[in-house]
């Protein structure tokens, strides 16, 4: 049954991180997610950055649900959980809880790691399964 374990994680990180980099390009914008970037490291790297972590979701989440070089892309996608979990969101706390942001536009966000680092350990998880059951590939 392990297989099968590996082969359900490995399709659902593939669609979290597609959906994460659709989030990503479409309603965030590659622009803002830059300027963040910018802004947390103190460098201009942010579209460098920003194109990596959307090529990581995007590619690295189809090859996910495909089964396709799953070790490489689940370390592909290690620093991007990491970056997430420990420069945008540790200091929001563990909890993930709703914070308003612009009560007259009903704007609110969700803050917190939690949800974060349970992705990050399961990415991590995923680089030692391997793809499981039904993967095109091996690894």
């Amino acid at each position: 049954m392990s297989p099968i374990g590996a082969t359900v994680l490995r399709v659902m990180l593939g669609v979290v991180f597609i959906a994460h980099g659709y989030y990503i390009y479409d309603v965030v914008s590659s622009d803002a997610l830059s300027a963040m970037i910018n802004r947390r490291l103190g460098l201009p790297l942010g579209d460098y950055v920003t194109l990596y972590i959307l090529f990581a979701h995007f590619l690295g989440g189809i090859m996910l649900v495909l089964g396709i070089f799953t070790r490489f892309v689940a370390m592909a996608n290690l620093p991007v959980m990491m970056g997430a979990v420990l420069l945008f969101h540790f200091d929001q706390g563990f909890f993930l809880r709703g914070v308003i942001i612009d009560a007259a536009r009903g704007k609110a966000d969700v803050v917190g790691y939690e949800y974060a680092l349970l992705v990050l350990a399961a990415t991590l998880a995923q680089c030692f399964l391997g793809s499981g059951a039904l993967g095109l590939t091996k690894s």
